[in-house]
């Protein structure tokens, strides 16, 4: 069996000059046509969710569009939690809140349905990539708003030349993998 850095290492190619120049996009593709590799991350991912004696600590799990639905679906069922899908501005049907920031390379919206969790829910955040930390941030402002607790934020990805990280200071922050 490969190691779960060697299936994340095969798996994420680099596509320059996407979505625009000077951009190098990582492509997550190969890693989700591989069965048994994709079923490494998902259970990488879900032991973030879980206590140094296995049991899963989360009530729901939130995955960032798009990638993010990807990952934190499978996540969530491994878990035994349920999935909160967090949006672009106006692609969820019922009341929402909403939470403007900065990409790397623009600017957007999310929201997140306000009744989307209970109070007190204890919450596992899933993203793809952390590159700036803006939707990141963003995402776990709606989580809090909507009275939930975030326990932890974990991505496959993480852009190390990018400020991330230290704009998440102060979070619990998990990376995969580290480029």
């Amino acid at each position: 069996m490969r190691s779960l850095e060697e299936v994340l290492k095969d798996g994420i190619r680099d596509i320059p000059d996407y979505p625009q120049a000077g951009v190098v996009f990582k492509d997550i593709t190969p890693l989700l046509a591989d069965h048994t590799g994709f079923t490494q991350v998902i259970d990488a991912l879900a032991a973030t969710g879980k206590d140094d004696d296995g049991n899963p600590v989360v009530d729901k799990v939130v995955g960032i569009e798009a990638r993010g639905f990807i990952l934190a679906a499978p996540v969530a069922l491994a878990l035994g939690a349920g999935f909160v899908p967090v949006r672009k501005k106006g692609k969820l049907p019922a009341a929402t809140y909403e939470e403007s920031y900065a990409l790397e390379y623009g600017e957007a919206t999310i929201e997140v349905h306000q009744d989307a969790f209970q109070p007190g829910d204890r919450v596992l955040v899933i993203d793809d990539v952390l590159a700036t930390g803006g939707t990141v941030e963003a995402c776990l402002k709606l989580v809090r708003r909507c009275g939930a607790e975030v326990l932890g934020t974990t991505v496959l990805i993480e852009l190390s030349f990018l400020p991330g990280r230290e704009r998440l200071a102060g979070e619990q922050l998990t990376a995969l993998v580290t480029v």
